[in-house]
């Protein structure tokens, strides 16, 4: 009976400092969330990268055509992400589904044609002088460097001109691929440092 009582005391002993515990530090904070669009051509690689990070299975992703939206979950944000279809009959309807946004993810293919590389291009000047999204902090992920024919980031940045265009906003442009999700979790990490800055910011009158 002895050890009985040993084991019940210590069991209750158990319950009541777990108790305290979740009394005195209570529920963790809760996250912040965000919500952004996500834009970039066909074939850019925009829904196999948002799969990922949200640890779907690779072999039933699909391209998304229309528009699809995804909370992407971080250690320190929650990210509501809307994806836009690339093609071109859903570019033209982009901007109908920029309001609301706090930030931009803007994927590109590193390996793509000149010709769609030139389209990449305006469509991202396009997007970073339109007045809904112009004082919006932008992710541009320069996608499928894996590829043999992908561009570097140097190269890739001087094409697409963003000096002196986006000059004074605040945008990072970063290689991504699949095959180094933690490169891209350290992107959208910076990402979310920008968004938090802007909720930092003194509201203008």
């Amino acid at each position: 009976m002895g050890g009985i009582e040993l084991h019940d005391s210590c069991g209750r002993a158990l319950v009541v400092n777990c108790f305290r515990a979740l009394c005195c530090k209570g529920p963790p904070p809760p996250r912040p969330e965000y919500d952004l669009v996500c834009i970039g051509l066909t074939g850019s690689g925009k829904t196999s990268l948002l799969s990922q990070l949200c640890s779907e299975n690779r072999e039933n992703i699909v391209s998304t055509t229309g528009f699809s939206i995804k909370a992407v979950p971080f250690q320190n944000a929650i990210l509501n992400v809307k994806e836009l279809g690339g093609a071109d009959n859903i570019r033209k309807y982009w901007s109908r589904y920029y309001q609301g946004s706090q930030g931009v993810i803007f994927v590109l293919d590193s390996a793509s044609s000149e010709d769609d590389l030139e389209t990449a291009r305006n469509e991202l000047h396009s997007a970073l002088q339109h007045p809904q999204l112009c004082t919006l902090p932008f992710l541009i992920l320069a996608n499928h460097q894996d590829k043999p024919a992908a561009r570097s980031v140097q190269e890739i940045k001087k094409y697409l001109e963003l000096e002196p265009l986006a000059r004074g906003k605040r945008w990072i442009l970063k290689p991504c691929s699949l095959d180094d999700m933690e490169a891209v979790k350290d992107s959208f990490g910076l990402l979310i440092n920008l968004l938090e800055d802007r909720d930092l910011e003194p509201s203008r009158v």
